[in-house]
């Protein structure tokens, strides 16, 4: 039992004594109830079990059960005795002053279980209870007249907790030392009662780790809170005296008194802890860390806020070292990251807590490597990547970090960790530190590295097949399965970069890499190069093995790749050649070279080794060797297949098309080589004529300004402009069967081939197939005033008709044409005075002069083309002499619709002073005679051809019905 009675007399005599210590009492209670402490109650009960635990040495356990309206508080450890009631029953007097570690320090907590009761008792097994009542302190201060005015003024309002009162009905639970019993005032109370229950979590065992289980029922269900699966982290230590004088200089007494400190932070648990720092309860200060901080600040008179000044610096220095212990003691995974905090806090303290964290992180050694160290965020390197990949390059990057570790979280950067890009891992494989890794390493590396940013592996080392290892994969070579036979040893004299077959992967082909069939082989640079340059080499022999059996293993043909014509071989005389150079003995074209040329023959025991058709493809000539070449820009800075004349050949051409922005291009390009060293071409022509060789005679398709034009090809052109049919040019000849209008002209080409190839090599077929070719119609003007040519009267007519419906722009002038010079074809200078007749009363007047003759509605396109006069131009053509005004007879005008009414008859018609049969000038006929006067007006008709009839008519008049009714037999065409 407890002397409550003596403590309630001390109480109320002081009261008595001093009414303003009555009121101080009931304002301190009330502050406390309904300011700092209104919502501290589960809080303060499990500080005052946790206290009670660490007094008596045992396990700490609280249970709180709520139900009929009142709280109940279980918990194990010292029971009450005398000082403790005193101070239960006193306000800012803790009775566990000197107690290290205890929770309860300012003496206060009690009170806040006046916010929900007006009767709280406590007791404990051994020692009983005590209890206080709102209602019988009332009436105990009412009974004191010094005081009924205080309590009138505060409206019964008393401190309840200052007068205690002896309790033995109070029943302990088994297994528990003492019980706390909470009537609550109402059911407002009782809502906060359950609603601090509900939010009671982890905070409460961790804030008091004496109290190692916490037992919430309400309604039956029975919650424990534990500590379980949190990571704790504590600091803590004594002052001394100097101490105590610098960091308690502004601190109350008592707290003086308490030289020592403690730090504890706790993460990694389960459960929902509100974040804010707890002294060690919960105050309001917030926190925002992913883990819980109980420290020993100094707090404010309302318990809710830590108090500034020196103790709280040191405090918060040691809370920074508590928490980077706490990091390096937790798992080192990526998750770590999650707990370096940045610079904003939620307020000043949570501000100065994080700055000093961020000051002492990266220096410390937190940070797992690949390697099995522990290195500070300085010295780290985080790279992108997996786990099998990180392993393999560990040993190139220092302080590499575990696959997880290349996030973007902003914690990498305040641990001042470095990232380390892919590419800049790929630069660092290099020197000694790749020295002694073997092609399966670097498999195993290509199989590991991450493939989404080819860009950034571009400069990836390659190990190669001769030992060399090589920086990026393009220009390198994979051997493919159909390469599978060739040897890289056999390979090594072209100095190719073929990849080490235990290193090759399908990363190295996505980056650039080449699959090594054997065309591909061929055609790298590489390879070209040791051709080049294998007439050159001291010992071009193995460079001719490795190409040979490329060009085995490839199945090349003759002309598909013409660059290896210049492949340095054997001839049978043991000197060395060009392939292209070397004839296969036997081979079809041997017979058919001029026996001057400086060529070779093969040596035969390359032909028994690799074939003859192996080494055709190589350039070595069996038959005629044809260029095959693809996409040909027809410019002379890049079309150059070593063709005879084909820079001339290519400016013919040119020729033929009009100007262009962008030359033209050849899709596919075919040509025959070596045209020129033919001596035999009654033999050779045959087989130019027949497949496959006589695609290389077809006209060669161009695409200019996007559409297709056709030219002639190059073999085509060269054997035009050459005498290979019978010691002739094929533009010389004309067909056995062609054009009879060409015939004198050309000669007649012998049968060695087909009309077609005949046509295709330049040999003339039709009169309009010449005129329509590039120079036709020059080529025939020029054969029309060669005077050993001999053309008839009737041929020469159809060749003008023909001409005149050339193009005067392609046609430059002649210096002689054939002409009729007083009925007699000849070939006359156009300085004699050669001119083109466009009317036939001209004639009289132009016949001394050598006349061009065509149908007259062609005169004047003819006189363009041939830029000679018209006769009407050389003459004035002007009727010099008088005559009569004459009516034409009705019968010529029923004959003649379209005939002037009237002519002018003259006895001698003179024009130009000289005598003629008729003149149409100026809109009238002229004439002296019947036949002149039948062609004047015929003329004048508009219907020439009917001149004889108009002349029989004027003879004898009584035939008109005859020769009207002729007329009217005449066929529709002729109308």
């Amino acid at each position: 039992m407890f002397d409550t009675d003596r403590l309630r007399e001390t109480v109320l005599a002081a009261w008595t004594a001093s009414p303003a210590r009555f009121r101080e009492d009931a304002n301190a209670e009330e502050d406390f109830a309904l300011g700092g402490y209104r919502d501290r109650l589960v809080v303060e009960l499990a500080q005052n079990a946790a206290d009670a635990a660490l007094r008596a040495g045992v396990p700490g356990r609280l249970r709180l059960t709520l139900a009929g309206g009142v709280l109940l508080a279980a918990n194990t450890g010292a029971p009450l005795d005398a000082a403790g009631v005193e101070g239960l029953s006193t306000l800012r007097v803790s009775g566990k002053k000197g107690e290290t570690g205890a929770a309860g320090r300012f003496g206060v907590g009690f009170a806040a279980v006046v916010s929900v009761s007006d009767a709280p008792a406590i007791a404990s097994r051994e020692t009983g209870g005590v209890r206080w009542s709102r209602e019988e302190t009332a009436a105990l201060v009412a009974a004191r007249p010094e005081l009924a005015a205080e309590l009138a003024g505060r409206e019964g309002h008393v401190p309840l907790l200052r007068l205690p009162f002896d309790d033995d009905a109070l029943h302990v639970p088994d297994g528990f030392d003492t019980i706390v019993r909470l009537p609550l005032r109402d059911d407002a109370a009782e809502r906060a009662v359950r609603r601090m229950l509900e939010e009671a979590g982890p905070a409460l065992p961790l804030a008091m780790p004496a109290l190692e289980v916490v037992e919430v029922e309400v309604g039956g269900e029975v919650r424990a809170i534990s500590a379980e699966g949190w990571h704790v982290v504590a600091e803590s230590g004594t002052f001394g005296p100097d101490q105590v004088a610098e960091l308690f200089a502004d601190r109350p007494t008592e707290e003086r008194a308490r030289p020592y400190w403690e730090v504890r932070w706790a993460a990694g648990g389960a459960g929902a802890v509100p974040r804010v720092v707890h002294a060690p309860t919960p105050s309001d200060e917030p926190l925002d860390l992913p883990a819980v901080l109980i420290a020993t600040f100094p707090m404010t008179t309302d318990r809710r806020h830590v108090a500034p000044g020196p103790l709280t610096d040191f405090l918060v220095a040691r809370a920074a070292e508590a928490y980077v212990r706490l990091m390096g003691e937790l798992p080192a995974t990526p998750a770590l990251l999650d707990l370096v905090p940045g610079l904003m806090g939620k307020g000043p303290l949570d501000a100065a807590i994080r700055g000093e964290i961020v000051r002492m992180l990266p220096p410390t050694p937190l940070l797992p490597t690949v390697s099995g160290d522990v290195v500070p965020g300085a010295e780290a390197r985080a790279v992108a990547g997996p786990a099998e990949f990180l392993a393999l390059v560990a040993d190139m990057v220092p302080g590499l970090l575990p696959a997880g570790w290349a996030s973007r979280h902003p914690g990498l950067a305040t641990l001042g960790v470095r990232r380390v890009e892919l590419a800049d891992v790929v630069d660092m494989l290099s020197g000694e530190a790749v020295e002694d890794k073997g092609p399966s390493w670097w498999r195993s590396l290509y199989e590991a590295l991450p493939a989404d940013d080819l860009e950034a592996l571009g400069a990836l080392p390659v190990p190669l097949a001769d030992g060399r290892l090589v920086r990026g994969p393009r220009g390198t070579l994979v051997l493919s399965q159909e390469s599978g036979s060739l040897d890289p040893a056999l390979l090594a004299p072209l100095g190719l970069r073929i990849v080490h077959p235990d290193a090759v992967h399908p990363l190295l082909l996505r980056l650039g890499a080449a699959e090594a069939t054997p065309r591909a082989v061929l055609e790298d640079p590489l390879t070209h190069a040791a051709v080049a340059e294998s007439l050159d080499s001291a010992d071009p022999e193995p460079v001719a093995q490795a190409v040979l059996a490329l060009v085995q293993a490839a199945g090349l043909t003759a002309g598909e790749a013409p660059w290896l014509a210049e492949l340095a071989l054997r001839g049978a005389d043991g000197e060395l050649y060009p392939a292209g150079e070397l004839l296969l003995s036997g081979g079809s074209l041997a017979g058919l070279i001029d026996p001057e040329v400086p060529f070779g023959v093969a040596a035969p025991d390359l032909v028994e080794k690799y074939g003859a058709n192996v080494l055709a493809a190589t350039g070595v000539l069996d038959g005629f060797a044809v260029v095959n070449d693809e996409d040909v820009l027809l410019d002379p800075a890049e079309c150059d297949h070593e063709l005879d004349l084909e820079d001339e050949w290519l400016e013919a051409v040119l020729d033929l098309l009009p100007e262009l922005d962008v030359p033209p291009v050849a899709r596919e390009f075919t040509a025959v080589r070596d045209l020129e060293y033919v001596a035999d071409w009654a033999s050779a022509l045959p087989l130019l004529a027949r497949p496959p060789l006589r695609a290389a005679l077809r006209p060669l398709r161009l695409l200019v300004a996007g559409e297709t034009v056709e030219v002639p090809s190059y073999t085509a052109w060269w054997l035009s402009r050459h005498p290979v049919l019978g010691g002739s040019r094929p533009a010389a000849l004309r067909l056995p069967t062609g054009d009879p209008l060409l015939f004198g002209l050309y000669g007649d080409a012998p049968a060695v081939v087909d009309d077609e190839a005949l046509t295709m090599i330049g040999v003339r077929s039709s009169l309009d197939a010449l005129l329509a070719a590039h120079g036709g119609p020059e080529e025939l003007l020029d054969l029309l005033a060669d005077p050993a040519i001999e053309v008839d009267r009737a041929q020469l007519r159809a060749l003008w008709i023909a001409l005149a419906a050339v193009d005067p722009g392609r046609v430059s002038p002649p210096e002689a044409v054939r002409a009729v010079l007083k009925g007699q074809v000849t070939v006359a200078d156009v300085d004699d005075g050669a001119v083109v007749v466009e009317a036939p009363d001209l004639l009289a007047l132009v016949e001394d002069r050598p006349l061009v003759l065509a149908p007259f509605d062609l005169a004047e396109a003819l006189s363009e083309v041939l830029d000679l006069p018209l006769a009407g131009e050389a003459v004035t053509g002007a009727v010099t002499s008088s005559g009569t005004e004459r009516p034409v007879a009705p019968e010529v005008r029923s004959l003649l619709p379209a005939a002037p009414a009237t002519y002018v008859e003259h006895d001698e018609l003179l024009v130009d002073g000289r005598p003629v049969p008729w003149r149409f000038f100026e809109g009238r006929v002229h004439a002296s005679g019947v036949e002149g006067l039948a062609r004047g007006l015929a003329w004048a008709a508009g219907q020439w051809g009917d001149r004889l009839a108009v002349a029989a008519l004027l003879r004898d008049p009584a035939r008109v019905p005859l020769l009207l009714a002729e007329a009217d037999l005449d066929p529709v065409a002729s109308l």
